[in-house]
């Protein structure tokens, strides 16, 4: 078994049956996957951790999927749209704290009088940082006018998360319905490609139905998607939503970190230069979770600059972490947490995806 994975390893390319063989294989040959995938990642992108400062400015949603604690149905969700002015201060906060830049995250929205309120936030955050902050937007499906006003007005980057490439997958964890369209989500990345921006998706890990054959499309779709940027995270039960009823059928919790590690690890052997980010979720089931998928691959990291007042009620999976801190408390964390794996922190410096320098 070690031979035929040494073997794998040292491929090119990768076939659906490798990267399920890689996928799952024991405790004493991952190792040497996540080996790999360090060498990988010091070699294309650097030993450097770029910082993210995540503003969850709303959990207000439209949409109604299956597996997330913020669903318009979760009537136990305490819902919270913070002010322009505590977003700005957060920014100021990422800005004079040397962050490289912010990320603006919040429920899907879709109006003429959210998209002008992004559009004149981008617009605010480019002025207090004298164009010096790069931003990441990840607000959902959107027109392709919406997306190209907001790229216009400043974002670069845009996060939306496919949850699975698979769609027979995808319509067991979102409802089947126009608003909840598979090849909608689909276009809608296709779109921002096309735009310009740098363009990032991702998946949950560890879903009930889900098997090592869809994980292992799920890299081979971000693969031939040419995606610049990645984010994916173990999924995490929440009891107020529909999928919560299918947890007997999950891998123990352990196991689906484990998982995660791999998928992180594959993704950045088969895409050697693109941005990998260590997952919050991560740090849920494991205290130094983040830390251990920048040592497997992983370059971003999103200290979370939220007001604390509202950070417990962005929640989008149970055991959220660091629901109880201020922005000064994470980013003092972090260059701890950050030393622990011996990477450094690529302070003011936007570390846009290497990949997307050379897609374009």
């Amino acid at each position: 078994m070690e031979t035929k994975i040494d073997e794998i390893l040292n491929q090119n390319t990768f076939s659906k049956a490798d990267l399920i063989s890689l996928l799952q294989t024991d405790k004493e040959t991952r190792n040497k996957i996540f080996t790999q995938a360090a060498k990988i990642k010091a070699e294309y992108v650097g030993k450097k951790v770029y910082y993210r400062g995540l503003i969850e400015m709303s959990n207000i949603c439209s949409k109604n999927c299956y597996y997330c604690g913020i669903r318009l149905d979760n009537k136990n969700a305490n819902r919270y749209d913070i002010s322009d002015s505590e977003i700005l201060d957060a920014v100021k906060f990422a800005y004079e704290s040397n962050y490289g830049s912010v990320v603006l995250q919040a429920g899907e929205i879709s109006s003429p009088t959210f998209t002008k309120r992004i559009s004149n936030l981008l617009k605010q955050i480019k002025d207090i940082s004298n164009n010096e902050l790069g931003i990441t937007i990840s607000l959902g499906e959107q027109p392709d006018e919406v997306y190209q006003e907001w790229f216009e007005n400043g974002a670069h980057r845009y996060l939306l998360r496919i949850e699975s490439s698979n769609p027979d997958l995808y319509y067991k964890i979102h409802p089947q319905n126009k608003k909840h369209d598979f090849e909608t989500r689909m276009a809608c990345l296709k779109s921002l490609q096309k735009i310009g921006y740098q363009t990032g998706t991702g998946v949950m890990i560890g879903l009930p139905f889900q098997s090592y054959e869809d994980l292992a499309n799920d890299l081979l779709f971000m693969r031939d998607f040419d995606i610049d940027m990645c984010g994916m995270g173990p999924y995490i039960e929440h009891v107020d939503t529909p999928l919560y009823q299918y947890k007997d059928l999950l891998m123990p919790i352990d196991d689906r970190f484990t998982l995660t590690l791999k998928m992180i690890a594959l993704l950045r052997i088969i895409m050697k230069d693109i941005n990998i980010a260590a997952a919050t979720a991560l740090q849920a089931i494991d205290p130094i979770g983040r830390e251990k998928a920048i040592k497997v691959g992983a370059n971003i990291i999103m200290p979370n600059i939220t007001p604390g007042m509202y950070r417990d009620n962005y929640k989008l999976y149970e055991n959220k972490p660091c629901t109880n801190e201020e922005a000064a408390d994470c980013t003092n964390c972090m260059e701890i947490r950050i030393g622990i794996t011996g990477d450094d922190i690529g302070y003011g410096e936007w570390g846009d995806s290497k990949h997307f320098e050379k897609r374009v």
